[in-house]
């Protein structure tokens, strides 16, 4: 099989857009689930969350340029191949029919909520969604999510694109104006998702949220992306990747998160040596 990229667009600033010809994963993959790919065969596996699929040959992923791999995926072009792309994997969402649903995404996890709010749609739901990024250059999928959701809520650290604040202030203004919810979803950055989900227990809002620990095989076997949910040991890989936020064990994530902190850094200057850009951030948990 040959994985081949048949679009490939920048995004935002160090995120990149591509379609990828996979037709067994495109024909297979729902709202939730994700890929592991590997630029070449000396990469590492990452793991990537299908964005879209045109439901027959290809599928969509977007992501984030944050360590020496996704440095060498970024470098393929259209007509390149990907060494190996596995899935779908993971547990699909689960979508309810006719509710009131929020759906909210943050940085690079935008693009993660692009097909739940589809299926979400399709399903005959009320779609509140709110995008959070830094500033305006590093928002991605606005107008593709406009065109889809009921209402769309913005916010910026910087306040350069809709409101100044963070995707919480955005929560909360929706519950104060009595705003309600029978289901949720938030995909972002740890630290997002985990306020997120503070928010949702105070108003007793079931909240998925798809979490992003250190993962290797993808299959359950390495053990790498346990997490802790309601007192309970969760494979982020085959039990998840989403998970009713108000019950996970967020500081435990966030500490295991760091757990390769001396090799990526190594990783880090390896990259300087051979004159390619740094990492800003980890690269094995799930974008």
């Amino acid at each position: 099989m040959s994985y081949t990229i048949l679009k490939k667009v920048q995004a935002a600033p160090n995120e990149y857009d591509i379609w990828v010809k996979a037709p067994q994963i495109a024909s297979h993959a729902k709202a939730g689930q994700f890929v592991i790919v590997m630029a070449d065969e000396n990469s590492e596996r990452i793991p990537l969350t299908i964005a879209d699929t045109d439901k027959k040959e290809a599928i969509r992923v977007i992501y984030q340029v944050v360590g020496t791999s996704t440095e060498k995926l970024a470098q393929l072009n259209v007509g390149d191949a990907l060494s190996n792309c596995a899935g779908p994997l993971g547990q699909p969402s689960e979508i309810p029919e006719g509710k009131q649903t929020l759906v909210i995404g943050g940085g690079v996890g935008i693009a993660a909520i692009l097909t739940i709010i589809k299926t979400l749609k399709e399903k005959g739901n009320h779609v509140t969604t709110i995008l959070g990024s830094r500033d305006r250059e590093h928002l991605i999928l606005e107008n593709e999510i406009r065109e889809i959701a009921d209402e769309t809520l913005i916010y910026t650290d910087d306040g350069s694109a809709g409101k100044k604040g963070l995707v919480t202030d955005g929560m909360n203004a929706l519950f104060e104006a009595g705003k309600r919810f029978d289901a949720a979803w938030a995909v972002g950055p740890t630290i997002m998702m985990k306020f997120c989900s503070l928010v949702a227990k105070e108003h007793d809002l079931l909240i998925w949220t798809s979490l992003n620990p250190i993962m290797i095989d993808g299959t359950g076997m390495c053990g790498g992306c346990r997490v802790k949910v309601k007192d309970t040991i969760k494979y982020a890989c085959v039990d998840g990747p989403e998970f009713d936020g108000r019950y996970v064990d967020w500081d435990i994530l966030m500490n295991r998160q760091k757990q390769y902190s001396k090799e990526e850094t190594e990783s880090e200057h390896v990259c300087k040596l051979g004159g390619i850009h740094p990492s800003q951030s980890k690269e094995g948990g799930l974008q």
